[in-house]
């Protein structure tokens, strides 16, 4: 059988660069590549600090960058010297999840691996097989023709959008009827059939994959004239964009129906926590809500740079002319983004949010002091926080009994980053 011995990647973002140093670390006997042309992302993935942050990887790229594993521009080059050539395709689906992505790389539930039913398709599943047996199980090594493999990636994340949108569903009923949203996924997570994963209501699920790749399911299910398919899936992103636009409703109805000139802390920018990506982050959903009714934010997130915030804000189809400069500050602690704020907003599910002095900061926040909790950190400390004098906001659940009433009145319209943005007459 065809051994392979040098390996190329095209592509080091948070797939390849992760993906490809897992592999030359568990192989190595094999060269691995890693090639974009994007120059200052290949200096970043050969100096001390990375690109990306992504717990354990720092180590595995130490561990054989420069004896195995290569970060080049030379991408003509490293194409005609391997033996393999990965593409962020779907034929080679990966299933990982940022923040544990090199668990996720090393203890596979399954590597799926889609290849032509031609002698010459099977040949190139059989040596991807022989890389990945390196140090995965056989039997976790699943192979399929190509349109199972990329259905089987697009699925996956449907499937675990579909239950992030379901529960979250439920999330706003529980607010209507005093019930409490983690108990019910409790309830029915311990029913064998549907299992505790993927029910935890929160402000809306975000990442570079599920969001996609469940607009792929439904561009493709219009295209082949499926469209109440089609229908069933757009609903699960309907779902998702509800829950962000019924939060920051929640937060401007809270603040007496208006935010504007008002300063609010919001904690956390990652997308979720233990990465620093902010690819389609309910975060930045929130902040243009925010921004587009004059509120002034500071922003504070332990993993990601200024610069990727003041960029994320700055896209077209978020904010326009001088909104960011006027309205955001980049904070470089929690503690001064809460400084004289009316509200802080939790966006990300840092664990550092747990442990913070909220005594200290309700003395230094405008009162009444406002805390909307996004993802449901500070469960176990409602008590004490209604005891120091805040007003608690969280999903699927009354707090208090003595809560500010809630009836949203404000209609906040539906926009995507993927979307062309919308071009405002000049008055």
């Amino acid at each position: 059988m065809f051994e392979i011995r040098k390996i190329c990647c095209i592509g080091a973002g948070y797939v390849g660069g992760p993906t490809c140093s897992v592999i030359a670390q568990m192989c190595p006997n094999i060269k691995v590549t890693v090639v974009d042309v994007n120059e200052a992302r290949i200096n970043a993935w050969n100096s001390d600090t990375l690109p990306i942050y992504e717990p354990g990887l720092k180590e595995v790229v130490e561990s054989c960058r420069g004896r195995n594993l290569f970060f080049s521009t030379s991408i003509d080059d490293a194409i005609r010297e391997a033996d393999l050539v990965f593409i962020s395709v779907l034929s080679n689906p990966e299933f990982l999840a940022e923040g544990t992505a090199i668990n996720d790389l090393k203890n596979p539930d399954r590597v799926l691996i889609g290849g032509d039913d031609s002698p010459e398709g099977q040949k190139a599943v059989r040596a991807l097989c022989a890389v990945y047996e390196h140090w995965v199980p056989k039997e976790k090594i699943l192979t399929t023709n190509t349109w199972s493999s990329e259905l089987s990636k697009l699925a996956a994340n449907a499937f675990l959008a579909q239950r992030i949108s379901s529960i979250n569903s439920i999330s706003a009923l529980c607010e209507a009827t005093g019930a409490d949203v983690e108990e019910v996924a409790r309830a029915i997570g311990t029913d064998q059939r549907i299992g505790n994963k993927f029910l935890k209501a929160s402000v809306g699920f975000g990442g570079s994959c599920f969001q996609k790749d469940v607009l792929n399911l439904v561009y493709l299910c219009e295209a082949l004239n499926l469209p109440e398919v089609a229908r069933y899936w757009q609903q699960v992103i309907d779902m998702n964009d509800y829950q962000r636009r019924r939060f920051a409703s929640r937060i401007i109805d809270s603040l007496f129906n208006t935010v504007t000139d008002k300063k609010i802390a919001i904690l956390g920018f990652a997308f979720k926590k233990d990465t620093g990506d902010t690819r389609e982050s309910s975060s930045i959903y929130i902040s243009k809500y925010l921004m587009d009714e004059g509120a002034k934010l500071h922003i504070y997130d332990p993993k990601v740079p200024k610069e990727q915030i003041i960029l994320d804000l700055s896209h077209p189809g978020v904010s326009e002319d001088n909104q960011v400069s006027r309205l955001v500050t980049i904070s470089k602690d929690p503690y001064e983004a809460c400084d004289g704020a009316h509200a802080l907003v939790i966006c990300t599910e840092w664990d550092m949010f747990k442990e913070l002095d909220y005594e200290r900061i309700h003395k230094k926040m405008l009162k009444p002091a406002f805390i909307f909790d996004g993802r449901r950190v500070l469960d176990d400390l409602h008590n004490e926080l209604q005891v120091i004098g805040f007003q608690i906001e969280t999903i699927g659940k009354k707090v208090s009994a003595k809560r500010i009433p809630f009836a949203s009145s404000c209609e906040i319209p539906k926009f995507s980053l993927q979307d062309p943005p919308v071009k405002k007459p000049r008055v």
